[in-house]
């Protein structure tokens, strides 16, 4: 009897599969880590440089303000994976926080952050994408 192939992913990690995604998920931090210091020199060789005028202090602001929104997405994708990482040191990486069914190798291997199956996200991204349409439709309503 063969298996159904929706379910074919969902078996546990091999460990070589498990070094392997600790590779990536190790080389993913330090990446961060490295990015964010660079940025901070950077912000502060910026700021020790005297703005002559204001076209030069707005750039100078604008690319602050860009260089902390991608800090935090940073610092938000550096906690995940450190979840990551922490969930692999007690044995529970690879399963879904939400159904608790095994997350799939390609699915991992794509996103090692990860902590739901492909079915709990989709299901997870259809409520919030009707919960956004529904505050649309609200904010619209006439009477508040």
């Amino acid at each position: 009897m063969s298996q159904d192939p929706r379910y074919a992913e969902q078996e546990p990690l091999t460990p070589e599969q498990l070094q392997e995604l600790t590779d990536v998920l190790n080389e993913r931090r330090d990446r961060i880590v490295r990015t964010t210091e660079q940025s901070i020199d950077t912000i502060r060789e910026d700021g020790a440089l005297r703005m002559s005028d204001e076209v030069d202090l707005a750039s100078a602001e604008w690319d602050q303000t860009l260089e902390q929104r991608m800090r935090g997405r940073d610092k938000a994708l550096l906690k995940k994976v450190e979840k990551a990482l922490r969930l692999i040191d007690e044995g529970e990486y690879g399963e879904c926080e939400s159904c608790g069914n095994y997350i799939g190798y390609k699915r991992l291997v794509a996103r090692p952050e990860a902590t739901m199956c492909i079915e709990c996200k989709e299901e997870q991204e259809r409520v919030e994408k009707n919960f956004q349409k529904a505050r649309r439709i609200n904010d619209n309503f006439p009477f508040k």
